[in-house]
């Protein structure tokens, strides 16, 4: 067997790989044999058939396992000797298409390989941290809008307005005759909510407790359920109460509808959930901080494929979300074309992430079973009632559990790099903090 180079140019590779007729001869030779104790044959006891007869009956059908073994152990050898990764699947190509039993079997392999890279010399790199203290007005304006959630109402004798809420018995008809999901009874409705299908609250303004109201609505063309969508309806509502918004107290008792033993304990909560999401926010821009700084302090040559690639899946969404009323997963259209600024993009993208996989290679990084667990079970919160089929998805899925590990991956290789770094704290308001992260998105 040979390898002889024919391409080498930056990251380009090119090699045709011969492998002799006698090479592959002896390849079939070799898994006859290594099959011989277990073939039967009419006449002969089992293991005792003759190899010619075996050659003769097996040869054919094995002759193209032999070749692919043959190839697939000569680019295993290959990248073993040379020590190149390829950036993507390498092209394998048999270069002899009249081959015929009895010639040399050339195949052509190309491919693009990953850069040798230096890991940079994280003490020169300093960053800031920015620190946000959730202050009492941040609590305080937290505990306001818990307060508007808690909602409570009381009796009025007066006629039902705008925001207040009607309990009541309905009973929905289509053509004179009920239909499914269309009664209920004690149901409370906030008018002006829109909880119900356009025209339905209107209807019920001025209404009093005890009064019977009959009301008149079409459902929507885009209704969801097909069987309703575009009819007209009428409503027999039974008017029970009528209440008025009443204020909400901050007090003890308010803690206790969200779980809480006080409001001091409930305000302890605030201040902790706060300080966890201004944490999230400061690392958000940290994290920006570092990746800019590693962008340009280290220079490698960038796999033009993994470029042109990742260009393209940029200028997709770049373009999607510049659309209106366009699935994000629709690709019915004409192929997007890449822009300047997905290349720019792609290139940082690349760049930063055959980086931080190297150092987290060198590092020995690795994703626990526990963390893909944990992120398993936070994405199938995005799909009730169907967890343990996405569970089963993302078992047989090896791309899905790529997606799922590489956040996990460069967060954990980004924390080992800031434990490295000088970082310094600054403390800014709740204000700065969100302008650091209204900057990274124009900036994304």
């Amino acid at each position: 067997m040979q390898v002889t180079e024919t391409l080498n140019e930056g990251l380009k590779r090119g090699y045709t790989i011969t492998v002799t007729a006698d090479e592959l001869a002896a390849k079939v030779d070799e898994k006859l044999v290594e099959a011989q104790p277990d073939i039967e044959m009419k006449g002969f006891r089992k293991g005792k058939v003759p190899m010619a007869l075996l050659k003769k009956q097996f040869g054919q059908r094995l002759l193209g396992e032999a070749m692919q073994d043959a190839v697939d152990g000569a680019m295993n050898q290959h990248f073993e000797d040379s020590g190149d990764r390829p950036a993507l699947q390498p092209e394998v190509k048999l270069t002899n298409e009249d081959w015929k039993e009895g010639d040399d079997v050339i195949v052509s392999l190309q491919y693009e390989a990953l850069p040798k890279i230096e890991t940079p010399d994280f003490s020169g790199i300093s960053l800031e941290k920015l620190v946000v203290k959730a202050d009492d007005a941040a609590v305080q304006e937290a505990l306001e809008n818990l307060a508007k959630n808690a909602q409570n109402f009381e009796d009025k004798d007066g006629v039902a307005e705008d925001g207040d809420q009607v309990t009541m018995d309905f009973l929905g008809k289509i053509d004179g005759e009920p239909f499914d999901g269309g009664a209920a009874e004690d149901f409370p409705l906030v008018l002006g909510s829109g909880q119900f299908i356009p025209g339905f609250e209107e209807q019920l303004a001025g209404v009093k407790a005890g009064e019977e109201k009959t009301v008149t609505v079409s459902f929507p063309e885009e209704y969801g359920a097909e069987q309703l969508a575009g009819k007209e309806a009428t409503f027999e509502c039974t008017i029970k109460a009528v209440k008025a918004p009443a204020e909400t107290v901050i007090d003890d008792a308010m803690a206790a509808q969200f779980g809480a033993e006080s409001l001091d304990a409930l305000k302890a909560q605030i201040t902790e959930r706060l300080e966890a999401e201004y944490g999230q926010a400061s690392r958000a821009v940290l994290k920006r901080g570092l990746l800019d700084a590693l962008d340009a302090q280290v220079k490698f040559d960038l796999p033009p494929s993994l470029v042109e690639a990742e260009s393209k899946q940029i200028a997709h969404q770049l373009w999607h979300d510049a659309q209106e009323n366009v699935d994000p997963n629709d690709h019915s259209h004409e192929e997007i074309a890449t822009t300047e600024e997905s290349d720019r993009l792609a290139v940082r993208r690349v760049k930063l992430g055959l980086l931080l996989a190297e150092i987290g290679n060198q590092a020995e990084v690795q994703v626990t079973d526990q963390e893909m667990t944990q992120a398993v079970i936070a994405q199938a919160r995005q799909y009730p009632g169907q967890e343990r089929e996405f569970f089963e998805f993302v078992q047989k899925n090896q791309q899905m559990q790529q997606q799922l590990r590489a956040p996990i991956f460069e967060d954990k290789v980004v924390d080992h790099i800031i434990e490295q770094v000088s970082v310094t704290e600054k403390e800014v308001s709740k204000d700065d903090l969100q302008k650091a992260i209204e900057a990274l998105e124009d900036e994304a």
